[in-house]
């Protein structure tokens, strides 16, 4: 009998453990590596006992707020850019930064589309990594999680490759990287990674994707610490001189959703937006002031099945 109650006491302290970095990462709003220095455990375990606590439905952050008046929105915007499925996140505040609302809707729409047997390719940004607490996980079989971007070697939360290891952990799922930067010094150093280092397989998955998971970034300000380093304040500037508006997985666009032609787009590391349209299910998560011009292109040039924003973004898509 030794061993079983050896195996209950070791449960016993998993379940505390567990309990209490849910506690402080949810009702605290500690970060991750805080977490770790407190309980004395590394930041992969803490990433493990948060993702099995969600995974356990000991964790649901949810909102029901089904207002009346943002069901007209949502079909106007259905109706005027052809999208199968929008979903508008109550959001009233036009000085506010609105992720948190949209993270919360597009993580409760999320958890109701995965199913077994499916691939799924995941964007990134700081959207997307917020809709991870609100996501309810579980046991997926045969489930794939392909990372759609290089890496972004100075950054933490908002790195492509975070958020796509976070988001299999959460299905138990296998997770397939880009061994490589976001963006590389030259088109010819890109050829040569796709070519020789065995990026191409990862690519070819990219084009049987069930479902993509999407988000736009802006251009009018170099404010987000992910960029840095790898788009210079120089790279902006002729971005915008060239006509980008934003970008989906760094290829930049136009305000028609066109990928310009500039040297940025030649040396970086993601799926092609081609690729991406031929998903069956496109997910664009998205919103906030300063992506409002990027998102309508991007509308454009992806042609989404589902959109999920918040109201004030929502009004301006239907001036």
């Amino acid at each position: 009998m030794q061993p079983a109650k050896q195996a209950t006491a070791s449960q016993s302290e998993t379940d505390r453990l567990r309990a209490r970095a849910v506690w402080l990462y949810h009702v605290e709003g500690s970060t991750q590596n805080d977490i770790a220095v407190q309980l004395g455990i590394s930041r992969v375990m803490v990433v493990r006992l948060l993702a099995d606590a969600r995974r356990r439905n000991e964790v649901r952050v949810t909102v029901s707020a089904p207002l009346a008046e943002l069901i007209e929105l949502e079909r106007e915007i259905e109706t005027r850019y052809g999208i199968n499925r929008v979903i508008v996140a109550p959001f009233a505040d036009p000085d506010e930064d609105p992720v948190k609302v949209i993270a919360a809707a597009a993580g409760n729409f999320i958890s109701g589309l995965m199913k077994s047997g499916m691939t799924v390719g995941v964007g990134w940004g700081r959207t997307l990594y917020n809709t991870l607490p609100f996501i309810s996980g579980e046991t997926l079989e045969d489930f794939r999680v392909v990372s759609l971007l290089g890496g972004i070697a100075a950054a933490r939360r908002f790195n492509p490759a975070e958020f796509a290891w976070q988001f299999a952990e959460l299905f138990q799922a296998e997770g397939f990287l880009i061994p490589a930067p976001a963006v590389v010094d030259s088109p010819e150093t890109k050829h040569a990674l796709l070519e020789r280092c065995g990026l191409a397989a990862i690519f070819e998955m990219a084009n049987k994707l069930d479902v993509a998971l999407l988000s736009v970034g802006g251009i009018s300000t170099l404010t987000t610490s992910y960029r840095t380093g790898y788009i210079t304040e120089s790279d902006r500037r002729s971005l915008i001189d060239a006509g980008a508006v934003g970008d989906v997985l760094y290829n930049f666009i136009d305000e028609n959703g066109v990928v310009i032609d500039h040297d940025v787009n030649a040396r970086v590391i993601s799926v092609d937006l081609a690729s991406l349209r031929r998903t069956a299910e496109r997910v664009l998560v998205s919103g906030g002031k300063e992506k409002r011009i990027a998102l309508r292109a991007a509308l454009k040039t992806l042609s989404p099945t589902t959109l999920i924003t918040d109201e004030i973004t929502a009004k301006d898509l239907c001036p």
